[in-house]
């Protein structure tokens, strides 16, 4: 199911609010009324409750008139027991109403939760084009937890104000008739919350969006610090990475001091406004009973409603602030997403809370792999550095090594190729690719398994174990030839638990040359036509990258395009792709550069240098 857009020209922020909010609540229409209805009786049933706690002083009452006159009153007994009786029935039932509330909630709240955190990752991993945050990770995780919780937590807004909203009629029509001077007095401190708080609006907003960056900066630099525990070990740098995280966190205290500040301000003051209507209705009320305009059974209903009637004023207060931040919220999730279509963060698919997704069944056709051509491609980073109008092919069975100095452009030209980021050109053209002669219009989404399959230069790794980030979702009986052709088999005896070593937050327990190796197996596993290699010999010793290379030549009939400068991928290449600056300055076989480029005899000559 798709989501129209909600409207050609952006509302305002709370017209959109609602309109996203609107289109997450009918995701499960039957749940939500189911809540509506649940929590309605949960919350309108004190009301009863009251109106029968009334009912027995006003029996009893009158009974005492009855009784002072002379007259019977044991039918006026017999009501009171009768309001005792749906007193108690009703207190009991509540419980029984609550349990099947709560449980229905939990439900609502887990839907919408997983179905918003499911659209935000679904359409970062398979929306056409490059996929790049717009922000650092931590940013991006914060709004996938933070802000998620917002959207899905503002549900309760609607559920339980629903039923207060129902309590509050109710209330009202019942204290209305016995008294609307006093009913007035209760009411106007709602109505003067909302003049506050609409006042407060855009200091709301800025302050949740201030403390939601905050956070989100400490939580990007502990990622960047535990990724980086030996380099600042090295340079002796404990002391700055301390003090920086503690600015970091003092910056993000005042921010969340600001934003519960001013929470716990709103709710300050409408309690205040509520206690003094409160004290305002017992007055008035004890001089009407006392001057005998107003029974004790009017009197106890008045005292019985109130509580929750004033309750329920100050959620309506404290709702209209957490819309205003879960209109932040949604500004923060629509940032992450960019290019996406309005409401793709609500939007309607399955999520399989309760049961197995499908299988698969619409793999894409592997096509194999007879040729592949790039023509004119150009991309270029907001530096200036990349590569500009680089065209080769790329048949079958080939081993092409794609070298040069570092800031050539070698992992830009890989990346754009694959569509991992933007190729712009002159008129926005960013050149072609063309599989088997057939053009691609998004590499992004076409350059994967079974098609191609990458390992970056510097690969990042599941927290989990070493199986589990080979296979990643591959079949088990591939697990063996990929652990083999990646010359990994030598180190699971130095693993505590072979396969099953945990590899630690971004393959921090293992080696760097045992990270790319394992990154390798995890490609070799899934099978692919087109195996592309960023670098990943870079922290092998020569010996292992000659057993990485000999078992691809020896086992697999895969096409290779490898980024490297080393000696035994350059010996092994059917063609070498020679950049500099971002073009292409040589192609050909290693000797044939060799005679012809003094560039290539200078990187071959680095490289023994290197090796010695």
């Amino acid at each position: 199911m798709t989501t129209p857009a909600l409207t050609d020209a952006a509302p305002p922020p709370q017209e959109r609010t609602f309109a996203l909010s609107k289109r997450l609540f009918v995701y499960n229409p039957g749940l939500f009324a189911f809540n509506l209805l649940m929590w309605g009786m949960v919350h309108a049933s004190p009301a009863l409750l009251t109106l029968a706690v009334s009912g027995v002083f006003r029996r009893l009452e009158d009974a005492d008139g009855l009784r002072t006159l002379g007259q019977p009153v044991d039918p006026l007994i017999a009501a009171a027991w009768v309001s005792v009786g749906w007193f108690a029935f009703v207190r009991i039932s509540r419980f029984g109403i609550f349990y099947g509330a709560f449980r229905a909630w939990i439900e609502l709240w887990y839907t919408l939760d997983a179905l918003v955190r499911r659209n935000l990752l679904g359409y970062l991993l398979t929306a056409a084009g490059s996929r790049r945050l717009p922000d650092t990770p931590a940013e991006a995780v914060s709004r996938f937890r933070d802000d998620v919780e917002d959207v899905a937590g503002y549900t309760e807004v609607w559920v339980d104000g629903a039923g207060f909203l129902l309590y509050c009629l109710l209330a009202v029509a019942m204290m209305a008739r016995v008294d609307p001077l006093i009913t007035g007095l209760v009411c106007a401190p709602l109505l003067l919350m909302v003049v506050f708080v609409r006042r407060l609006s855009p200091t709301i907003r800025s302050y949740r969006r201030r403390m939601r960056e905050a956070t989100a900066r400490v939580t990007d630099f502990i990622g960047e610090t535990f990724g980086a525990v030996s380099a600042v070990k090295l340079a002796a740098r404990e002391g700055q990475m301390v003090a920086h995280l503690k600015a970091l966190g003092e910056t993000r205290r005042h921010a969340a001091l600001r934003d519960v500040l001013l929470t716990e301000l709103i709710r300050g003051v409408n309690t205040n406004m509520v206690n003094l209507a409160v004290g305002l209705v017992l007055l008035l009320g004890a001089n009407k009973v006392r001057g005998g305009s107003m029974d004790v059974a009017d009197f106890v209903l008045f005292i019985g409603l109130l509580p929750r009637l004033t309750g329920s004023m100050g959620f309506f207060g404290d709702a209209i602030a957490r819309h205003r931040r879960t209109g932040v919220s949604y500004d923060r999730m629509e940032r992450l997403l960019q290019d996406a279509p309005a409401g793709t963060a609500v939007a309607h698919h399955p999520i399989y809370l309760h049961g197995e997704p499908p299988a698969n069944s619409s793999a894409p056709d592997p096509r194999p792999l007879e040729e592949l051509r790039v023509e004119g491609l150009t991309a270029h980073h907001p530096g200036g550095a990349g590569v500009t109008d680089v065209s080769f092919a790329l048949r079958r069975g080939e081993f092409v090594v794609v070298t040069g100095r570092i800031g050539s452009g070698k992992t830009t030209l890989l990346r754009a190729l694959l569509g991992l980021m933007p190729a712009e050109g002159e008129g926005g053209h960013g050149g072609r690719t063309f599989w088997n002669g057939e053009e691609v219009a998004d590499p992004a989404t076409f350059l994967v398994p079974p098609r191609a399959a990458y390992t970056a230069q510097l690969p990042n790794l599941f927290s989990d174990s070493l199986r589990e980030n080979v296979l990643s979702g591959s079949e088990p009986d591939r697990l063996a030839r990929a652990v083999r052709l990646a010359v990994l088999e030598p180190d699971l005896a130095q693993l505590s638990n072979g396969l099953d070593t945990p590899v630690g937050a971004r393959g921090v327990k293992l080696s760097g040359g045992q990270v790319q190796r394992t990154a390798v197996a995890r490609m070799l596993a899934r099978d692919a036509d087109l195996l592309v290699f960023d670098d990943v010999s870079s922290a092998l010793d020569a010996r292992t990258e000659a057993l990485l290379w000999d078992g691809l030549f020896t086992e697999t009939d895969a096409t290779c395009l490898v980024v490297s400068h080393r000696r035994a991928a350059l010996t092994r290449a059917d063609r070498i792709i020679l950049l500099e600056d971002g073009r292409v300055t040589g192609e050909g076989t290693l000797g044939k550069l060799l005679e012809t480029s003094e560039e290539m005899r200078a990187l071959w000559a680095e490289d023994a240098v290197e090796g010695e």
